[in-house]
């Protein structure tokens, strides 16, 4: 859940119609797919001990030792402690995977000598939400998403993910095209929450849903978290997604402002508030936090992180197939077209469809329907995207785990804390 470091207010103020165009022409560059890339996050737990909390001095201790490592990733940490690696626009998926697994094995190492490790859940399944970092965005955030209820702090405190960033597509329709993209984007996206939900507890305990994380979404604000309606096309959605939603905060000198339910747009009307400028306008942008977001390219945010070294490379490989491998492309939209009545033309992810895939995943069968469809165009394509050996075994080895037989991370996750229960009583 990061946002734009902070900076300064300088700059001519901006008007609304300067705000529109900007948006309109930034959202979605068109062009040939041709770079991938992906944002891990990672919770940061004992290594010996993954129940026990981490403290606030230790997490710094081990965070500024990450700091001093050479990586080709940009390091970032998460309010709540959790480190994340972003990486750089690769020209192949498996450049991106090449780059970061070398990263991820510096961060590792780098981490043991302190007695941690990387945790891929998407909710920390035992510890409360707790900030460890101390800043006037966190604090204006918090206060924000506290309005809302609780769920904002687990977000920002004990979650993580795999947010997977492919560029826009071309400008002409088709099955490269942009809009097709962003409809297929906001259709598998529910698929893709299904088949890789792994976050079904939080604070020691059950919560009914596999995809806890997603859940939270959903319980935030939609002018927040929501995606943009899809009846109208991409760019004039995304523009009025961002022009309508709420302001989180006014940067200025001390605590920053939160205003309560003033938008964008109003906020370049108002004869009250000091006018807002470029700079606002690109940070009120990263304070949006849709499923989908357009950023140029497409940022698709909605996978929990995921197990084991080599998880993460999963939902990259099978997201990267799917769209910018033609007939995998065609193929997972006639996968997901059938489910597209079920989110009755509601946003994605407050409607029915997505609701389902986060509390049951792959055991609804049209979810689990379509994930069989699609990881095995994706198992098709990545040989024609020159994926190496070690990705695709990685892909069909998920696949024959968890896809093909109904289940997701989360159910081992449930197994465990079953079989943890039982020794106990025992």
């Amino acid at each position: 859940m990061s946002v734009s470091p902070e900076c300064g207010v300088d700059g001519p103020a901006l008007t609304e119609h300067e705000a529109e165009a900007l948006v309109d022409g930034l959202c979605f560059k068109t062009g040939p797919p041709r770079s991938v890339g992906v944002e891990v996050e990672w919770l940061v737990h004992r290594e010996r001990a993954p129940h026990d909390p981490v403290s606030r001095e230790e997490l710094a201790a081990a965070h500024a030792d990450l700091r001093t490592l050479a990586l080709t990733s940009g390091l970032s940490v998460e309010p709540g402690g959790q480190v994340e690696l972003s990486s750089r626009p690769a020209p192949s998926l498996a450049a991106c995977v090449s780059e970061v697994s070398a990263d991820l094995d510096a961060v590792r190492t780098a981490l043991r000598g302190h007695g941690l490790t990387l945790a891929g859940m998407g909710v920390d399944p035992w510890q409360p939400p707790r900030r460890f970092l101390r800043e006037r965005r966190y604090d204006a955030m918090e206060a924000c998403l506290d309005r809302t209820g609780p769920a904002g702090r687990t977000l920002m405190c004990t979650s993580a993910s795999v947010q997977v960033c492919l560029d826009a597509g071309r400008e002409e329709p088709g099955v490269m095209g942009f809009a097709r993209r962003w409809w297929l984007a906001h259709h598998l996206g529910a698929v893709l929450v299904a088949a890789f939900a792994n976050s079904p507890m939080a604070e020691g305990r059950a919560t009914g849903w596999l995809s806890t994380r997603q859940l939270k979404w959903a319980e935030l604000d939609p002018g927040r978290a929501g995606g943009p309606s899809l009846v109208h096309g991409p760019r004039r959605a995304w523009v009025r997604r961002v022009l309508d939603a709420p302001v989180m905060c006014v940067r200025r000198d001390g605590p920053w402002e939160v205003p309560d339910r003033v938008s964008f747009r109003a906020w370049t009307r108002s004869p009250s508030m000091r006018p807002p400028t470029r700079a606002d306008l690109d940070y009120h942008i990263s304070t949006l936090f849709p499923p989908v977001r357009p950023r140029g390219h497409l940022e698709l945010r909605m996978i929990d992180a995921q197990p084991g070294d080599d998880g993460w490379i999963v939902p990259l490989a099978v997201v990267t197939a799917l769209f910018d491998d033609p007939e995998a492309a065609a193929i997972a939209h006639r996968a997901v077209a059938p489910l597209a009545e079920r989110a009755v033309g509601a946003p994605a992810p407050h409607n029915p469809l997505w609701t389902d895939a986060a509390r049951h995943g792959p055991a609804d069968p049209d979810l689990r329907r379509a994930a069989v469809t699609c990881f095995a165009a994706a198992l098709e394509a990545l040989p024609r995207l020159g994926a190496t050996t070690r990705v695709m075994d990685t892909v069909a080895a998920h696949a024959d785990r968890y896809v093909r037989r109904g289940r997701c991370p989360a159910d081992d996750v449930l197994d465990r804390a079953a079989a943890e229960r039982r020794r106990a009583e025992w």
